[in-house]
């Protein structure tokens, strides 16, 4: 009986271990929350808009309400952007562009755009009508913008309110001042007053999704003095003038778009060696590589151009997001 007894007892005190055990990890747990799961980081959207040649977001020459690469999934800022372009002017002329972007804030990008451009045979054209001659065979122009988002599409939970984003850009060109001087000043007789200038930009931009396919439109008004994009200097009074574009997605990776830009044309022509300046006419075909890079290729009609027409032009432009 004794035997029997101890064994029971034994028994009886494992199982309330056991018990106690259970009941105390139970409280021990009870207030503690379930694991969570961080949600995965969104994707990364196409890399648009494209670089313009100028350092802003945009097509090619004209601009887009939208910014470049701007901070996503709570990153404090936005990743940099670079791009490239290659414009071939005809008659030896080249414009080449590099571009950089950055947008540390949502609202924010700021830009900067080198353009260099290839004169061709206005050298060897100013010699043989006044025997002068030049030293410089191109002329290079800075660009440096910020452009702010006054709005973002459907703000306030609108939909028909389109991205608006207000830009200044300081230009400055290193080579006019040079080619004025070995000119005797006959660029500032025609109006070229300055080798620097500052254009001011207002921008909308508004994607229609209701249709076959999705329509993106970009209006804008820029504020300037400069000639053909302050490549040729910069005037003395300010003129207002219209740019615009309009981007089909073709697919979800191309893109066909159309530009216009209209030019001031404030300075006087030189007949034989400066042509007026025209208003520019551009299309191009865009292909999404990855969400990180983008190469287009255009088509464009800029009219006079120094001493020559500019039309049934070509170029590429590339750009990368990080």
């Amino acid at each position: 009986m004794k035997t029997s007894s101890l064994k029971g007892h034994r028994l009886l005190t494992l199982k309330a271990a056991s018990a106690v055990s259970i009941l105390t990890s139970s409280l021990l747990h009870a207030g503690s929350p379930e694991p969570k799961t961080e949600p995965a980081p969104a994707e990364k959207g196409p890399p648009l808009p494209l670089h313009q040649i100028e350092g802003n977001g945009g097509i090619l020459t004209t601009l887009s309400a939208y910014l470049v690469n701007p901070p996503r999934n709570g990153e404090p800022i936005g990743r940099p952007s670079i791009g490239g372009a290659f414009v071939d002017l005809g008659n030896g002329r080249n414009l080449e562009a590099l571009t950089l972007t950055e947008t540390p804030w949502d609202r924010l990008e700021l830009g900067y755009g080198y353009d260099r451009l290839d004169i061709g045979n206005l050298p060897q054209a100013i010699e043989n009508a006044t025997t002068v001659s030049i030293s410089d065979d191109r002329v290079d122009l800075h660009n440096f913008n910020a452009r702010l988002a006054l709005l973002k599409e459907g703000e306030f939970d609108q939909d028909w309110i389109p991205a608006l984003t207000f830009g200044v850009h300081y230009k400055i060109n290193t080579t006019v001042d040079d080619i004025d001087d070995e000119l005797g000043g006959t660029l500032t007789g025609i109006g070229i007053e300055d080798d620097s200038g500052v254009d001011y930009t207002l921008y909308a931009s508004k994607l229609f999704k209701n249709l076959p396919r999705p329509v993106l439109v970009n209006a804008g008004v820029r504020a300037t003095r400069s000639a053909h994009l302050g490549l040729l200097g910069f005037t003395d009074d300010y003129s207002a003038n219209f740019e615009g574009s309009v981007a089909v997605f073709l697919t979800d990776r191309l893109i066909l778009a159309a530009e216009y830009k209209q030019k001031p044309n404030d300075y006087a022509p030189i007949p034989g060696l400066i042509q007026s300046e025209d208003d520019w006419w551009t299309a191009e075909l865009a292909y999404v590589v990855s969400n990180n890079f983008i190469v287009a290729l255009g088509y464009g009609h800029f009219g006079g151009v120094l001493n020559h027409s500019a039309n049934s032009v070509f170029g590429v432009t590339i750009k990368n997001e990080f």
